[in-house]
């Protein structure tokens, strides 16, 4: 007999219907906005907290929303607005002030901080009007409906996205929410949930994806690698044709997740994105996790599925389903705890507790709980994290096997500081160190002839440690980013053969020290 699935309700919500107010402040003990704290990548990089601490109000359509945003002491105060009703483009317009940058016929959460949306009393659905999250970071989105949003026929809204998020966004939790739409994009639709042109530190949990041609994407195009550390847990895929999600570069931890009825292609990881996907239940459903469309490959890691009726394509060119015995090709480091449920238990967890309007259930993990400890190692290739601050854990400076490749190769780089050298990093010596003009720089290590390397060492000079904050390394042949976290340390990527690879500095506390870039062949 299965156990039956042990469900914790968070908080309640409000269950008063708002009167005709459209923004009313409440007093702080009023508020009804449901604690809850977020999970996965949300919680790196300093945390997701939205709005809490800041003053409640309500909204009971788009305007209101705006005008809270509006009406704040400046873009980052700390603001809750609990959303009642239906918001649709007859309610939604833009609103001007110092602290918002608005726009009609979208929700428009751009160049702000520290913010929830979360939907109280009889429910809040966002009728084909979308969320747009642009240059922002710290926000939260709860117990919401957003549907029907398109970017054809009329009315257009977001592009055609429930949930968008490009430029620069950084930390946002999106939870309990269900995105639907009506058809592909032949019927005017695009994806549900789509993060872009530098978007990181994402979780997606507990939330219902359905009846659309696309879930969502993680990178616009083959060169748009700069997203990433994005969690997807406890969520459903219902009747979708592709993108569950589809991950250019970057990482993408995705677990506890039940796919039913995905028609063409689901996990799609390409172009050097890596994806932990463990413990997820697939059914009814064709080629759920491989490189589709491209002949950039991608990576990922797979233990704990179960594949229920799932149909698998042959190979080919740009085709390369995992399946039909999905095996690991590369390993990728969390550096968060969670909780696993058994695969087994997934489609009754998610069932009782994804969406909107399902009283903020979650599982409390007592389905064949499963607890990985969190890891010390930066997950690789990433995305680009240009925040000067270490946002991932310092990868370990272990002694890698095997020679030091970089001793007796070239180097160079893109600028050096008074007193320094590319050769320093090169040369076995602690004492001695490369740094750039500035705060940022890229440093090299060469060779006459392709060389293979799948794990380099940067090694800070004494008085300089934990400065070096963000970074990528790149294959220089080809621009390929191999890798991106922060901090000096050890980082490991698929093995590649290249002449020239580099160690791109993007963000940090100071002027950086290079003491030694060594580059291992395992």
């Amino acid at each position: 007999m299965r156990r039956p699935v042990a469900l914790r309700l968070q908080a309640a919500l409000a269950t008063a219907a708002v009167g005709a107010a459209i923004v009313v402040a409440l007093p702080t003990h009023q508020a009804s906005a449901a604690a809850g704290a977020a999970t996965g990548y949300a919680t790196r990089n300093g945390g997701t907290t939205g709005g809490a601490g800041g003053q409640t109000v309500r909204a009971t359509t788009g305007t209101a929303i705006h005008a809270a945003l509006c009406s704040r002491a400046s873009s980052s105060t700390p603001i809750v607005i609990e959303v009642t009703g239906t918001i649709n483009h007859g309610n939604t317009s833009k609103v001007s002030g110092g602290s918002c940058s608005t726009a009609d016929g979208v929700i428009e959460l751009k160049q702000i901080s520290n913010v929830t949306i979360i939907g109280v009393g009889s429910g809040a659905v966002f009728d084909q009007v979308g969320i747009h999250i642009r240059e922002a970071r710290n926000i939260i989105i709860r117990n919401v409906t957003v549907r029907n949003v398109k970017k054809s026929g009329s009315p257009t809204s977001n592009g055609g996205d429930a949930i968008g998020m490009e430029s620069s966004v950084r930390n946002v939790w999106v939870d309990h929410v269900t995105l639907e739409a009506s058809g592909g994009e032949s019927e005017g639709y695009d994806g549900l949930f789509d993060m872009k042109d530098d978007t990181q530190y994402v979780t997606l949990s507990y939330s219902v994806l359905r009846n659309s041609g696309r879930g969502g994407l993680i990178g616009s195009s083959e060169s748009d690698r700069s997203n990433g550390f994005v969690t997807f847990h406890h969520n459903l895929y219902e009747n979708i044709d592709s993108r569950t999600p589809l991950l250019r570069g970057g990482v993408a931890h995705i677990y506890n997740n039940h796919y039913v009825g995905i028609r063409e292609s689901g996990i799609n990881s390409r172009a050097g994105g890596q994806a932990k996907v463990e413990n997820n239940y697939f059914r009814n459903s064709k080629d759920v996790l491989g490189t589709f469309y491209t002949s950039e490959r991608g990576y990922w890691q797979v233990a704990g599925n179960v594949f229920d009726n799932v149909t698998w394509s042959s190979p080919g060119s740009e085709n390369y389903p995992a399946g039909p015995n999905p095996q690991s090709n590369t390993t990728v480091s969390v550096p968060y705890p969670y909780t696993l449920d058994g695969a087994a238990c997934v489609p009754d967890v998610v069932r009782q507790t994804a969406g909107a309007h399902t009283g903020l259930r979650e599982s409390d993990g007592n389905c064949s709980p499963q607890t990985p400890p969190p890891t010390s190692s930066s997950p690789t290739p990433g995305p680009t994290s240009p925040t000067p601050t270490p946002t991932e854990p310092t990868p370990t400076p272990t002694q890698p096997g095997g020679p030091n490749l970089s001793i007796g190769a070239g180097s160079d780089g893109s600028s050096k500081a008074d007193g320094t050298s590319y050769g320093n990093v090169r040369d076995g010596n602690m004492s001695t160190y490369w740094s750039p003009v500035g705060s940022t720089g890229q440093i090299s290590i060469k060779w006459g002839s392709a060389t293979r390397v799948s794990r380099v060492v940067i090694r800070e000079a004494s008085g300089a440690v934990g400065v070096i904050g963000s970074w990528r390394v790149v294959n220089h042949d080809t621009g390929a980013v191999l890798a991106s976290g922060s901090g000096a340390g050890a980082v490991t990527f698929p093995a590649t053969s290249l002449a020239k690879i580099t160690f791109d500095i993007t963000g940090s506390t100071g002027t950086p020290r290079v003491a030694e870039f060594e580059t291992y062949a395992a």
